[in-house]
């Protein structure tokens, strides 16, 4: 009997151990054990990713439709692996009638797709089967050993769609070309090639590459986009040209083109056709916007006064939009106040831009927004999209798999400038009605899957909740959890170990762990691997009082204490009280008193009713 009662000591301290292990999918494990990656969140002894050196040619003359492109790829392989085959992505094909969508889309959406005309591997042509969708591969006449280089080059068209989202028509003569290239997709250390189908809900995953980019429009038209313009002189009249140069150092907004000077043909150079020249290295992606009759503001942000480096921020738009005649206002602070307070980590490319379009989509260096008639809404969209700059583009996260890696920060950053902009109470109130309110409302089992669900996986709110409001919930925990310096310590060890770099969620959690000094698994599992939700309800006997934790989730709450006087005393409690005890923690209280109560705050309760004894 003593050997049995040992043994099932034995055993459960062995179960409680393996409690503190977060779970991992077996090629995560083995990317692990390779020494790819390392127990201490920092990229292992043998770390790579693959690298392209891309060299871009696009054409199109709105009011067609029809962009040309040509492009040169140097494609490395870093990987110790043999390739056999490349996967090249084509996300546009999201637009062929055949392919998978995540929701209902009109015919006007609908298009032929991407077709590559030519495809020449190291000098050899190859046929490309372009009876694919927004992934296909293309078996190689010689593999591409572990350490060694190709040269591909490419020749492509295809339709922007009539109906702008992310990218296509914005009007009969303004386009949006975002994914408007083919691209070598990602092969990485956990899953190979990243093949998984674009479907218009999860969202990407790109390499870092250096990228020239030219832009063939007539005269006329005038293009922004992803990098630094090489030869603003030769495309834009002298006037023009000067303007945008004076606001690379404005503390205040300039209109570089007027709505009469587009149209009057003053602002750009009077050729046939210009050749708009684009570069920029170690970046995920490129992304141009292209109008004949856009408005264009632009200005400054300091981003360090100890410098002085500034960002230019621009904006181009319909002259009816009146929501972005405050953008560069909006995007000077923002990208300030990003720089210097949330993350605190200064914006780290030359340009940003804000394109009035429909799709509410960040990109590298720009922002795809439509006009929505609220300034203080439209604000908040802004800062939203531009905080996308740290994730995924200054961190190379795999949207497609974790959204809540981007989407949450982004969410987190949108409510943390929101307080500087508008108050806590406002900030508060908007995260409230916006971000939880529809979540926590919502009995259903989507809403409760574990946030580190694959992103495909999950749909509807399912998807909705996981990436944004549940995720920027747990990210507001734990800084509560571990105050603001803690968590900004660990938070910049985090982006600066996996700046240029593609992070995982268990490099996420490894890295905090790490800097922290604490082992913080406990607070992980909690809210990334389970089907928790928010529920604490309050039990009083006298002299004690009971917060019983229904939805399991370890939130911050206050315990607010009414006197038999009617006065009222609050205490703050951080995560932290359910570390030990998950369900349950007892607090004295007097044993006199008209009430306690709960309150979470941006934390909503499920069961409200309950948060208050009777």
């Amino acid at each position: 009997m003593r050997n049995t009662f040992l043994m099932l000591i034995v055993l459960l301290a062995a179960t409680m151990a393996a409690a503190q292990e977060l779970y991992q999918p077996r090629n995560i494990r083995k990317a692990y054990a390779a020494g790819i990656r390392s127990m201490t969140g920092a990229p292992g002894p043998k770390y790579w990713q693959n690298k392209g050196r891309y060299d871009i040619q696009f054409k199109l003359a709105p009011p067609s439709r029809t962009v040309t492109g040509n492009e040169t790829i140097v494609y490395v392989n870093n990987s110790p692996d043999t390739l056999k085959r490349l996967c090249i992505r084509m996300n546009t094909n999201l637009h062929k009638y055949q392919s998978p969508r995540s929701g209902y889309h009109s015919l006007d959406f609908l298009d032929s797709g991407m077709v590559i005309q030519k495809f020449i591997y190291n000098g050899q042509s190859l046929t490309f089967n372009n009876d694919v969708g927004t992934a296909g591969y293309i078996n190689l006449p010689k593999p591409l050993l572990a350490g060694d280089s190709a040269k591909i080059a490419i020749s492509w068209q295809y339709n922007l769609s009539r109906e702008s989202g992310r990218e296509g028509m914005i009007d009969s003569t303004t386009a949006f070309l975002a994914y408007a290239y083919p691209r070598i997709a990602v092969y990485d250390d956990y899953n190979g090639w990243d093949d998984i189908p674009h479907t218009d809900r999860a969202e990407f995953y790109n390499d870092f590459n250096d990228y020239t980019v030219a832009v063939t429009v007539p005269k006329n038209f005038v293009v922004w986009g992803t990098g630094d313009l090489l030869n603003a002189a030769e495309v834009l009249q002298p006037a023009i040209a000067q303007r945008l140069k004076a606001s690379y150092t404005a503390d205040e907004t300039i209109r570089v083109a007027t709505l009469q000077e587009m149209l009057g043909g003053k602002v750009t150079a009077q050729r046939d056709w210009n050749t708009w020249k684009f570069a920029v290295n170690h970046i995920v992606d490129v992304t141009y916007g292209v109008s004949d009759h856009y408005v264009w503001d632009a200005g400054s942000a300091l981003l360090d006064t100890a410098t002085g480096r500034r960002a230019s921020m621009q904006a181009a738009y319909n002259d009816t939009a009146t929501d972005f005649r405050k953008s560069v206002e909006f995007g000077r602070f923002a990208l300030g106040w990003f720089s210097n307070h949330w993350p605190g980590i200064a914006y780290p490319y030359p340009v940003m831009t804000a394109f009035q379009g429909y799709a509410d989509m960040e990109y590298p260096m720009m922002v795809n927004d439509g006009n929505v008639g609220d300034l203080d809404f439209a604000q908040l969209l802004q800062d939203h999209e531009m905080a996308h700059t740290y994730f995924p583009f200054y961190m190379g996260i795999n949207e497609t798999r974790y959204a809540f890696m981007d989407e949450g920060w982004a969410t987190t950053f949108e409510y943390l400038i929101g307080i500087a902009e508008k108050g806590k109470e406002a900030a508060d109130n908007f995260y409230k009605e916006f971000r939880v309110k529809r979540y926590i409302g919502d009995p259903s089992a989507e809403e409760d899957q574990p946030i580190i669900s694959m992103s495909t996986q999950v749909s509807g709110m399912g998807y909705g909740s996981n990436s944004y409001g549940k995720a920027s919930l747990a990210y507001l925990a734990v800084k509560d959890l571990l105050g603001d310096a803690l968590f900004k310590k660990a938070l910049h060890h985090y982006m600066h170990t996996w700046n240029g770099k593609h992070p995982i969620p268990w490099d996420f959690f490894n890295c905090f762990n790490t800097a922290t000094g604490k082992n913080l698994n406990w607070f992980w599992q909690n809210w990334f691997f389970s089907n928790n939700y928010i529920d604490l309800a309050v039990e009083t006997v006298k002299g004690k009082v009971t917060v019983r934790n229904a939805g399991g989730f370890a939130i911050p709450f206050d315990l607010v204490v009414v006197d038999a006087g009617g006065r009222e005393t609050r205490r703050h409690y951080t995560p932290a009280v359910w570390e030990k005890n998950p369900r349950a923690v007892t607090f004295p209280v007097p044993e006199r008193i008209q009430q306690v109560r709960v309150e979470g705050g941006l934390f909503m309760d499920a069961t409200p009713g309950d948060n208050a004894s009777k």
